[in-house]
């Protein structure tokens, strides 16, 4: 007697699983092992993965509600965006120009633009607004394969507009499919009424930012800029040690422009990953590895800003430490959900194969937010999010790009796209 389930895809050219022999990321060679059953199938019922096999297989067993015919296509687990910024206001396309007529971000920080722009316009909108602005950002994340984004505040600044926006993220998770991981960054940049009075806008944060998100339970990690002249090495260890001593998991943004040492904090801290690393040090590398800290490199950044020092992936990947790409998707610096793009400039201008990149947004990009046991791979009893690709192999995700490979999303075990 077959069991009853609700949803069979069948006959796809590849599924790819991502399951591995171990628990945790994949690091060094292992982010080259796909497990790729040809003519694959996957049995769904209700919001799990029951089982993957064999077309026959799984036939054999299994009695469906519906049935997706995949043939001819490829089938992978939802892909996860470890770094996003996806609730603001206002429009940066005018930093965009500037940047391309020769101005630097310091240089349009200074002016007034960058994170400083969207904080003035997401504290004028109401809770109402960014809900329905953020919206079609989240309907293009999941239409390009994202089922899963990490969702930084970071551009209130205050107490009343971080929980402001923080409660929108926690709105937006219950409107539409995606799902959200909040993650706190009131240590985003300094606001400009507490220009030259940095020490007490870190007070500001531990005193009464973290406590308030952990009373409302809004936030599921603390997440800070440690850069030169924003978050200085001292402050994010402060900062982020309050909140990991009062129950917030850590990540942080580290040595995006210059070598300061966050890696090194980030291994200190027992963050769970630390994003950027463009200006990695070796020590840095070796310290992560050591830690079990994964490397989130957010490649779209640089390719926006059109630097040339990328996030050093090959050293990374080589020297065996676990590693994720996300899109680092925001106003300003990398205005792109699409992780599939993400994974050509990672391969393109990071030398990263396309097994490694696919590796870095699924099963690796799952541990970097903390989900790497419910999420990220096609095993019996995680959840049923998937992507039915229209092409004949993974390969072709970062290969064929411009345009959305993406035919059908199953989040939760239904089809959303």
């Amino acid at each position: 007697m077959k069991r009853r389930i609700n949803l069979i895809i069948k006959n796809a050219s590849e599924l790819i699983t991502m399951r591995s022999a171990k628990a945790g990321p994949r690091c060094g060679h292992d982010m080259h092992e796909l497990e790729i059953i040809a003519d694959g199938a996957v049995a769904v019922d209700k919001d799990k993965i029951i089982d993957v096999g064999r077309s026959k297989t799984i036939a054999a067993k299994y009695q469906a509600a519906k049935t997706i015919d995949a043939g001819g296509k490829t089938v992978t687990p939802g892909l996860i965006d470890a770094h996003t910024h996806p609730v603001f206001a206002g429009d940066r396309s005018n930093e965009f120009e500037m940047r391309l007529k020769g101005a630097t971000y310091q240089e349009i920080s200074a002016a007034g633009g960058g994170i400083k722009s969207t904080v003035k316009a997401v504290r004028k909108a109401s809770e109402k607004e960014l809900v329905h602005i953020s919206l079609p950002r989240l309907e293009s994340f999941i239409s390009c394969g994202t089922t899963t984004i990490d969702a930084k505040s970071g551009y209130g600044l205050t107490l009343d507009d971080e929980l402001k926006m923080l409660r929108v993220i926690r709105d937006l998770g219950k409107i539409q499919p995606l799902e959200l991981i909040p993650t706190f960054l009131g240590a985003h940049e300094i606001p400009p009424e507490y220009q030259g009075r940095k020490n007490e806008y870190v007070k500001l944060i531990t005193e009464q930012m973290i406590p308030a998100v952990i009373n409302d339970k809004l936030a599921e990690f603390c997440d800070i800029f440690c850069e030169k002249g924003v978050f200085e090495i001292e402050e994010s260890r402060y900062i982020l040690d309050f909140a990991r001593k009062h129950g917030l998991k850590i990540k942080l943004h580290a040595d995006e422009f210059a070598p300061l040492g966050g890696a090194e904090l980030a291994a200190e801290l027992g963050a769970i990953s630390a994003d950027h690393l463009m200006a990695v040090s070796d020590k840095g590398i070796r310290a992560m590895k050591e830690k079990g800290v994964i490397a989130v490199l957010l490649p779209g950044t640089t390719f926006t800003l059109g630097l040339k020092n990328y996030a050093p992936a090959r050293k990374i990947i080589d020297n065996g430490n676990p590693m994720a790409l996300a899109t680092d998707f925001n106003p300003g610096t990398c205005f792109c959900e699409s992780l599939p793009a993400i994974m050509n400039i990672a391969c393109t201008q990071m030398k990263m194969t396309p097994a490694e990149a696919l590796t870095a947004t699924t099963i690796n990009a799952a541990w970097a937010i903390g989900r790497g046991e419910s999420l990220g791979s096609m095993e019996r009893g995680k959840q049923a999010d998937l992507v039915i690709w229209n092409i004949p192999s993974y390969k072709h995700i970062p290969y064929h790009f411009g345009v959305n490979l993406a035919m059908a999303v199953i989040k939760r075990g239904k089809r959303v796209i």
